[in-house]
């Protein structure tokens, strides 16, 4: 058995991952006690890494409109299209969608074919959805797109200020890195901004639940405040910024009260905050995507840097603003020019860029000015603009706003390619052409995470099927273009010597991305490769960025950004006499799902903290439209609706929902949350505005509920609502209708119908409950359970564990009736995971806390709960709590 160690793909903590490895199986993983982003501790996505590793729903051959293809056809199919479609309209007619689960060599040489060869830079990425405003904002700033913190910061500052951020879910490790921070030191205070309570509050010392899109007002706010109460460090303003008294005059006007009535916040809450940064030199804000997707995002980012630049918080241990990725390789992306508005290696698009690039690569046809932006891109191709798409691991018919436009640009699209993983997604059923590509653990290469830190992924098994790198699937396209000799890359090591070496080329410390000393790496140093925060300059030793005060702006000094705040708004919305729909709807992501699921959703625990689909509303809005816990909802705008159960959370405030981005087509018949999102754009960024809508909702009366097991993902009639989950042997689909029960029968049966099964079923139609079993032998294929109040159906647990073999014995007995029964008296039914680590409960948590375990220590003394990662941590707190009040009631 081998000991590999690699990085984790899931957020941008960049954890290390070990692996364990035999006869071409990854065993087991752990976290990599020397990594240090981590140091061996990992979230339930990255400890269930060996569970992704399966056969279903990989993409396992090149496949061109339903026909398998071998890998020739396929290549020589692209370079034709590219080829045609070049000739035919121009280079401008030609884009590349990427993604943040890009390695940097696929990154690296799918931007030098599309801008170096190709002549265009219509070259974007998913990541520009998650923290192009960020960017941006650095860049108007400091000059350059450098991140100027680490995670050591985090745990240092006495004032750590979180905007925008889940962090409790969407990037647990440092969460609880922070967590352990402020046990050792019990005076940090920490500030969550958030307009919900989520689980990262348990650990605020001051939650300001702001209205959403106010972000702008708060920090525009600080900065007079500072200003007004000397505060400015006025030594580090005079000798290494310009422009304070622009930004100034910009929010002279913005005073506390004003402040407070954009915002919602109390006075004292808003006092209180601005008394705490005002008065604590050691202070990092860090934010993430509630500040960055927004329509004024690039401005709310600068906004926070005026502030941290007005009190010289920077370049110094414990401070700074911190932008805090969402994806394991957003910084590679942006490190390669993988936004449109980049051309390589962190450099622009001057005359002296591009003729420098164009040397280094030997181009012949270099790009000559930014391309399209995600949106932008999607739209030329609905326009009939861009004719030729290539989509790299990612899914943009569920993940950019206005998902009918998007599915409009890709029908209308002349040839969209996608290379991907998965066989199955929305942006799939599009695709003219299929291309397998390697997956986690299937290739080589790095990613960069949040704090700069550049870390390898490592192939540990062979690749599924006929599955290759993308930067073979680019290269050998280039080669069939006749670019071979500029693509001859025997492997990702000379990919990224490469990169390593362009970083470098002509920079004289003029650039800020500077890897040279890395450029001399051979193959086994490659593959030895350590985790290594850039800049590694080849003439010297790397420093703190900005500690000399230098930035890489023309003058050399950090520039202030006169910011005017200003509160989001709908589509046509301002200037009309329409009244807008009553709520605002709010998106994210959950504890253990990430993206549109193709990677976690087929993990069968990882389904079971939260299953179904559902939308969370506040009980007061939930009365409004009487409606009752797990009933079914619609939420709609101009845009498009979607339908899930009814999710009653206070922590919500009333006149909001929220609604995770996760589910797809593949996994609920109506939840694609960006139909709902209109395509709004940052000017600057050109970051949509992800997280806000203006919607209304109402009840959906339903005639009946069912429950469906089946081996297979059912092929199901038109229905109110279903969802579905991978559970072990199978899925499990829950369903609503507006038929009776015994009607909806026959045409869920038709899409169950196989040869040889053998039925049995139970009818009580006056009580309006249908039970039907197919069996194939011995082993049940599948289960439906009809009734007319979903109550009444059988337990989610038992349900679940339908996918167990069925013996000889079991098939001609008792087990039959038992399962028409549809209930086993000897199956536990543990309820809603909390702690999916360990696959504890909360129906196991309240029996513990009854039987008198009182405190997070005695809980993970009996059930193990809360031991391993800590993201269930807030969840326990909150059984404990209710436990109490309940008690002292």
């Amino acid at each position: 058995m081998a000991r590999l160690n690699t990085t984790c793909p899931y957020c941008g903590v960049g954890c290390g991952v070990s692996a364990q490895v035999e006869n071409d199986q990854v065993i087991a993983v752990s976290g990599d006690r020397d990594h240090p982003a981590n140091a061996g501790r990992l979230c339930v996505k990255g400890t269930t890494l060996a569970e992704t590793l399966v056969p279903r729903g990989r993409l396992l051959y090149p496949t061109h409109r339903g026909r398998r293809e071998d890998w020739d056809a396929a290549l020589a199919l692209v370079a034709g299209e590219l080829q045609r479609v070049r000739q035919q309209y121009g280079p401008d007619a030609i884009g590349f969608y990427l993604s943040g689960q890009l390695l940097t060599e696929d990154y690296y040489v799918a931007n030098k074919l599309a801008k170096g060869f190709l002549g265009t830079a219509n070259v974007d990425t998913n990541s520009r959805l998650c923290m192009s405003s960020a960017v941006a904002a650095y860049k108007r700033a400091f000059g350059a797109d450098l991140v100027p913190c680490s995670y050591r910061d985090l745990e240092s500052c006495q004032l750590l200020v979180l905007v925008g951020s889940n962090a409790a879910w969407t990037h647990p490790v440092t969460y609880q890195r922070i967590v352990e921070s402020k046990k050792r030191n019990p005076a940090k205070r920490i500030v969550v901004i958030d307009p919900r309570r989520t689980a990262t509050c348990d650990i605020a010392d001051l939650h300001l639940q702001i209205l959403p899109g106010s972000d702008g007002f708060l920090f525009a706010g600080l900065l007079n405040h500072l200003v007004t109460n000397g505060l400015v460090d006025r030594d580090y303003v005079h000798a290494c910024t310009e422009g304070l008294e622009a930004a100034l005059a910009a929010v002279e006007d913005i005073d506390q009260a004003s402040v407070a009535a954009s915002t919602g916040l109390a006075a004292a809450d808003l006092a209180q905050f601005y008394q705490w940064f005002g008065e604590t030199e050691q202070t990092v804000t860090c934010y993430s995507q509630g500040v960055n997707q927004s329509a004024t995002g690039t401005d709310k980012c600068s906004a926070i840097i005026n502030c941290h630049l007005a009190t010289g918080r920077l370049a110094r241990e414990g401070m700074g603003p911190f932008s805090i990725t969402g994806q394991p390789n957003a910084m590679g992306g942006r490190e390669v020019g993988g936004l449109a508005d980049q051309l390589a290696a962190h450099m622009n698009f001057t005359p002296d860029n591009i003729e420098r690039t164009g040397r280094f690569w030997q181009a012949r046809d270099m790009a000559t000015g930014p391309g399209l932006k995600a949106v932008d891109m999607f739209r030329a191709a609905a326009d009939g603009k861009i004719r030729f798409l290539w989509i790299m691991a990612t899914n943009p018919a569920v993940s950019l706003p206005d998902t009918a436009l998007v599915r409009r640009a890709l029908e209308r699209c002349e040839f969209v390619v996608l290379s991907d993983c998965s066989a199955a997604t929305d942006t799939a059923a599009y695709a003219d052409l299929l291309l397998p590509a390697a997956g986690w653990g299937e290739k080589d290469g790095t990613v960069t995470n949040s704090e700069r830190c550049i870390s390898r992924q490592r192939r540990l098994v062979t690749p599924a099927g006929e599955a290759r790198p993308d930067w073979w699937i680019v290269s050998e396209v280039a080669a069939r273009l006749g670019y071979g000799e500029q693509f001859s890359y025997q492997g990702a090591h000379e990919i990224f010597a490469e990169h390593a070496r362009l970083s470098a080329f002509e920079n004289g410390g003029c650039r800020d991305f500077d890897i040279g000393a890395l450029a001399g790496l051979c193959r086994s140093e490659y593959d030895d490769l350590p985790p290594t925060v850039w800049p590694v300059p080849a003439g010297g030793p790397p420093q703190r960025p900005f500690a000399d005060g230098r930035f890489y702006t023309p003058g050399g000094r950090a520039r202030f950004v006169p910011v005017v705040p200003s509160l989001p708004q709908s589509p046509g919305q301002a200037g009309t006499a329409a009244p807008p729909e009553p709520l605002l709807l709010n998106t994210g992501r959950l504890r253990d799902q990430w993206h549109t699921m193709t990677r976690t959703g087929v993990v069968p625990r990882l389904m079971r903290h939260r299953d179904y689909f559902a939308i969370s509303l506040n009980p007061l809005d939930a009365r409004s439209a009487n409606l009752a816990e797990h009933e079914l909802v619609e939420v709609s705008n101009a845009q498009g609706s979607v339908r899930g159960l009814a999710l009653l959370d206070e922590d919500v405030p009333a006149g909001q929902v929220f609604s995770p981005i996760h589910w797809s087509d593949q996994f609920s018949g109506q939840a694609c949350v960006s139909g709902l999102i209109p395509a709004i754009t940052d000017p600057v960024s050109g970051q949509p505005q992800s997280k806000y809508a203006r919607v209304s909702l109402h009840r959906v009366p339903t005639c009946s509920w069912g429950a469906l097991f089946s081996r297979e993902k059912p092929a199901l009639p038109p229905l109110l609502y279903w969802s579905t989950i991978a559970v072990a042997g199978g899925y499990l689909t829950l369903l609503a209708s507006a038929l009776e029960a015994l009607a909806l029968r026959d045409p869920l049966l038709a899409s169950l119908a196989a040869p040889g099964l053998r039925r049995l079923e139970y009818l009580d139609t006056a009580a309006g409950d249908v039970r039907d079993l197919g069996m194939h032998g011995d082993q049940l294929q599948y289960a439906l359970f009809l009734n007319t109040d979903r109550a009444a159906l059988p337990a989610r647990d038992w349900l679940a564990g339908l996918g167990a073999e069925l013996g000889p014995a079991a098939a001609e007995g008792g087990s039959c009736s038992a399962l028409l029964a549809g209930v086993d008296p000897a199956a536990a039914d543990v309820g809603r995971l909390v702690c999916t680590c360990w696959e504890v409960g909360e129906k196991q948590v309240a029996a513990a806390i009854g039987a008198g375990a009182d405190s997070l220590e005695s809980l993970g003394a009996s059930l193990r709960c809360g031991t391993q990662c800590g993201s269930c941590i807030p969840e326990l707190k909150r059984c404990l709590q209710l436990h109490h009040k309940d008690a002292a009631a």
